[in-house]
């Protein structure tokens, strides 16, 4: 893996204003990025995780500037995304490729496979008719579609199907940065299996480099090289893939992974239960975002809202609880329990 991070996200926001009186003036803000920082290497999967709402799916779309960033910066291959117009920055879609949740509407239901494929390729001028037609069949093929379901129509095909007819839409421009979006979340649990060994291979093949957001951690461990834990549009934790499961060090990251069904039925796993439910983002609670949930909350938790450090080589986490680690020198065993 190359040392230079293709993707640099820096102090990320997007927050939405609430209005409200006759005049429609802004009163309030919802905060659903709250100054996201994370890198991305190329070939490399990085995932984000964590409960709905926590803001992952709208990272990803204001990485793509489907929706407009409050404030931040977006840097791929050391160009900030944000500094280009919009006219500019239809350049470098063909680069930056995005595969949605729900691939049915996603995809025009008036146009054929073969239209569907073919449009990316006419918008950005990429060659001819001739080879566009070469273009369509190679990357129908490298899917798994036949030539004879290239003339069908979206509404012809199983769930599977479609995603796959939206992963060769994606990858047909030949982009180095792919951000899948709850890509497998609406298939069955085998057709699941299929598309994420898919899109490994693509990977690899095509020296691919993905942002895999989703909320189901066993397709996140089984995927991903990194993993960034989400809550309430802010960083709660994010290091390696089997660090992150071995030694969880957030008390959030913590009662995911406690929630992960055990394949061994003698072994005993304590469940960590959260009380309450996830706070509004218009009205976040003072200091750490996560304390009202949190059992190892303290007062010290209530007033300052943690900074996101390094306490392990890398290995990040925004709790008070490691605010320390350098003076002890070593990180605190707070995982016994899910061992």
């Amino acid at each position: 893996m190359e040392n230079r991070a293709i993707l640099e996200v820096k102090g990320l926001k997007k927050y939405y204003p609430q209005k409200s009186g006759v005049f429609r003036r802004t009163t309030n803000y919802v905060k659903a990025v709250d100054g996201v920082s994370f890198s991305i290497h190329p070939k490399e999967t990085f995932s984000l995780v964590g409960e709905s709402g926590c803001g992952k799916s709208t990272t990803g779309k204001t990485i793509l500037r489907l929706q407009e960033p409050t404030a931040g910066q977006v840097l791929f291959k050391g160009n900030d995304l944000l500094d280009y117009s919009k006219r500019d920055f239809r350049r470098l879609r063909k680069d930056l490729q995005m595969i949605f949740q729900d691939p049915y509407s996603s995809l025009n239901p008036r146009m054929s496979v073969r239209e569907l494929l073919r449009e990316p390729i006419l918008t950005h001028r990429l060659a001819g008719r001739k080879e566009t037609e070469q273009l369509v069949r190679d990357i129908a093929e490298k899917v798994g579609l036949s030539k004879e379901q290239l003339d069908r129509h979206p509404h012809e095909f199983s769930g599977g199907q479609r995603q796959r007819i939206s992963i060769a839409r994606a990858l047909i421009l030949k982009p180095e940065l792919v951000i899948l979006d709850e890509a497998v979340s609406a298939l069955d649990v085998s057709i699941q299996a299929q598309i994420l060994n898919l899109l490994m291979d693509l990977q690899e093949e095509l020296d691919l480099t993905y942002l895999f957001i989703s909320h189901d951690l066993n397709v996140v461990k089984h995927v991903s090289d990194r993993v960034g834990v989400m809550y309430l549009g802010q960083m709660m934790e994010m290091t390696d893939t089997e660090e992150l499961y071995d030694n969880p060090l957030h008390p959030y990251t913590q009662s995911l992974l406690s929630a992960i069904p055990s394949t061994d039925p003698f072994k005993k796993k304590e469940r960590i239960i959260l009380k309450g439910d996830v706070p509004d983002p218009a009205n976040p609670p003072s200091g750490c975002p996560f304390r009202l949930r949190c059992p190892k909350a303290h007062e010290r938790c209530v007033i300052e809202n943690p900074a996101f450090q390094e306490v392990k080589e890398d290995h990040f986490v925004a709790c008070h609880l490691y605010d320390r680690v350098e003076e002890a020198g070593e990180v605190p065993d707070l995982v016994g329990s899910l061992r």
